[in-house]
């Protein structure tokens, strides 16, 4: 930097020079913090450290320099911008004023009062100058309370001017409608308002109460009672205080009477009795609470109120010579009250302490008064009439509505479907009943016999039907303890009896055997035995027969012969496993027979081929079992 240390010398070449011992070029420092503030200080010294070599301004030169406008250098300045104008009712919304105040109303209809203090609380809304005057709502007042006057502009004269809050103050008197207020205290908020905006406060002044007020929070005046017998003192003492007794009346020796448990109260306040009945579940009683209302039971009526009328009038003091007290009341004694004697049993532990404080009674023990039931009457049911099973008969003397008896379910669902058939033969010295022959079947699910006679053409017979399913029962057992046939009781040459005709077994099918075998222990060796030796015979052929098929003619021949071709089909017919089902499923009777419709309708719905020769190989295969019951 160049310097002219020379002052009067133009600043050009070869009149200044140049201070080769300055470095430091910067420009001093003018800002700077104090206590955390940001402060401006005048600067001392130019560029290079030199001292500057002019005079501090004074403060009116500052003043002058700050309101002279540069309007040659800038132009004519830009006037500022207006302040944003807020209305009333947004720069004090919400912005109320509280005075607590109080008015004295006069009360000419009354003894006890002259006038009435009401105190009552002004409201001033800033935001329009409206005003409200609320009065707090005392419960039980008897006065309309509440909002007094409702939010308006108050006139305060009769030129039309309004109240203003510059017309508010604590200790004045203001008239609104009539009535004078008394204003004595503000809350915080409005002594703050007030006071920011100049308006000198008044000191607050107590709140003036109502005398009728005052009177009624004193407590009430106590009176003695002098007497120790008054009536009123026996209230007061015993108040709230009863004694229970437990006891009963026995009414056995009546018609149709009965022991009945009852609950006696005794009130002391008043000496009077209730008695409370006890209802139990399923009693069928009505549910009356009350046996006996609450009143003074007499003890001893004077000799000429014996015929009083007792049901139309009340008793007074004068029909009774004494009364019915609590030392009448003691366990283990019997009273009579309206003509029912009541035998004490119990009392409640209250009874108990005022038995011994007041009489010096200490033993009052409970009585047992339970009786003790007789042992049940073992239940005999009436001799079986013959309709239906005894099972069936016999719920009718077991309940009104008589049910269902017992089935076991895992029994019929092991056994479901499950059905053994035999071939029977009419013991009978008819000589027409010789031929008959009827198909058993025994139903393990439910241990039921069925009985079918297959009818037999020009025989003179309706075959069908003989017997329904039910229980038979054996010939030598008693009515009351029946005794069933069970599967044990079917073999060959075992004779059944039903309901007086006897049949013997003959024959029977393949799967009673299985059965019998995989149930061995059910059965007797000899029953086994017998129904073996029967299936070996049966199966094994016969020489008759070979010596019969020699004899046939060729049309018979070919006729087996294809009856052999058919039964060599049926081998591999993928519907030979549910033949036997599909059969069993549609002969709901278990009979063992159906008709010729339902015979094609079961080989339709198993694809079989239906023809003459067929139906033939069908029956033979299971002849024992199911039979075409019409065939042309």
């Amino acid at each position: 930097m160049v310097s002219n240390p020379v002052h009067g010398l133009p600043f050009l070449p070869g009149t200044s020079f140049k201070d080769s011992t300055k470095t430091a070029f910067h420009r001093s420092q003018t800002l700077s913090y104090r206590n955390g503030y940001a402060i401006v200080r005048r600067p001392t010294v130019g560029i290079g450290g030199d001292r500057l070599q002019f005079n501090q301004l004074s403060q009116a030169e500052l003043d002058e320099l700050a309101s002279k406008a540069p309007v040659l250098t800038y132009g004519q300045p830009k006037q500022a911008p207006p302040a944003d104008f807020i209305p009333a009712h947004v720069a004090f919304d919400k912005k109320v004023l509280k005075f607590d105040a109080y008015f004295q109303e006069d009360v000419p209809m009354s003894t006890e009062e002259q006038y009435r203090i009401r105190q009552v609380n002004i409201y001033y809304y800033l935001e329009d100058d409206s005003m409200s005057v609320i009065e707090p709502v005392v419960e039980n007042s008897g006065i309309l309370q509440g909002k007094l006057i409702k939010r308006q502009r108050l006139a305060k004269n009769d030129r039309g001017d309004h109240y203003h809050w510059k017309d508010l103050n604590r200790g004045i008197n203001i008239t609104i409608y009539g009535k004078t207020f008394r204003v004595v205290d503000c809350d915080q908020f409005t002594q703050v308002f007030l006071e920011s905006q100049g308006i000198e406060l008044n000191p607050p002044e107590k709140m003036a109460l109502d005398p009728y007020t005052e009177l009624r929070k004193q407590p009430l005046r106590k009176y003695v009672t002098p007497s120790d017998f008054d009536q009123l003192k026996q209230f007061l003492t015993f108040d709230k205080q009863v004694l229970r007794f437990y006891a009963i009346w026995d009414d056995t020796d009546s018609m149709y009477g009965e022991c009945r448990t009852y609950i006696i109260h005794y009130y002391l306040m008043d000496d009077t009795v209730e008695i409370r009945e006890v209802h139990e579940r399923n009693d069928g009683r009505d549910p009356f609470p009350l046996l006996m209302n609450r009143q003074r039971v007499p003890k001893v009526l004077v000799e000429n109120a014996k015929n009083f009328p007792q049901c139309v009038l009340e008793i007074s003091d004068q029909e009774v010579l004494e009364w019915y007290t609590a030392k009448d009341f003691i366990v283990g004694k019997s009273l009579t009250i309206l003509g029912r004697t009541f035998f004490i049993y119990d009392c409640d532990p209250f009874t108990r302490r005022y038995y011994k404080e007041k009489f010096g009674i200490t033993d009052l023990p409970r009585i047992d008064v339970s009786k003790r039931e007789p042992p049940p009457v073992k239940q005999e049911l009436p001799p079986y009439n013959g309709f239906g099973l005894v099972e069936d008969s016999a719920q009718n003397c077991f309940a009104l509505i008589p049910k269902a008896p017992k089935k076991d379910v895992i029994k019929m669902l092991v056994n479901d479907n499950k059905v053994l058939r035999y071939l029977a033969v009419l013991e009978s010295p008819i000589p027409e009943d010789k031929d008959r022959r009827f198909v058993f079947s025994y139903f393990l699910a439910t241990d039921m016999i069925s009985i079918f006679e297959p009818p037999v053409r020009n025989s003179g017979i309706i075959g069908g039907k003989y017997l329904g399913r039910t229980k038979v029962v054996k010939p030598y057992s008693t009515v009351d303890n029946p005794v069933y046939y069970g599967p044990s009781d079917f073999f060959i040459g075992a004779v059944i009896e039903v309901f007086g005709h006897r049949f013997i077994i003959l024959d029977t099918d393949e799967y009673v055997l299985k059965y019998m075998e995989s149930n061995a222990a059910q059965y007797s060796p000899e029953a086994l035995a017998s129904i073996q030796n029967h299936v070996r015979k049966r199966e094994a052929p016969a020489p008759e027969a070979e010596s019969k098929q020699t004899e046939k003619d060729p049309g018979v021949q070919e006729l087996e012969a294809l009856i052999d071709t058919i039964q060599k089909q049926l081998k591999d017919h993928s519907c030979k496993d549910n033949i036997r089902e599909a059969f069993q499923i549609y002969d709901k009777e278990a009979s063992g027979y159906v008709d010729r419709d339902m015979f094609f309708k079961i080989c339709e719905s198993l694809n079989v081929p239906v023809d003459d020769s067929l139906v033939k190989e069908v029956s033979m295969n299971y002849s024992s079992e199911f039979i075409a019951e019409a065939r042309h």
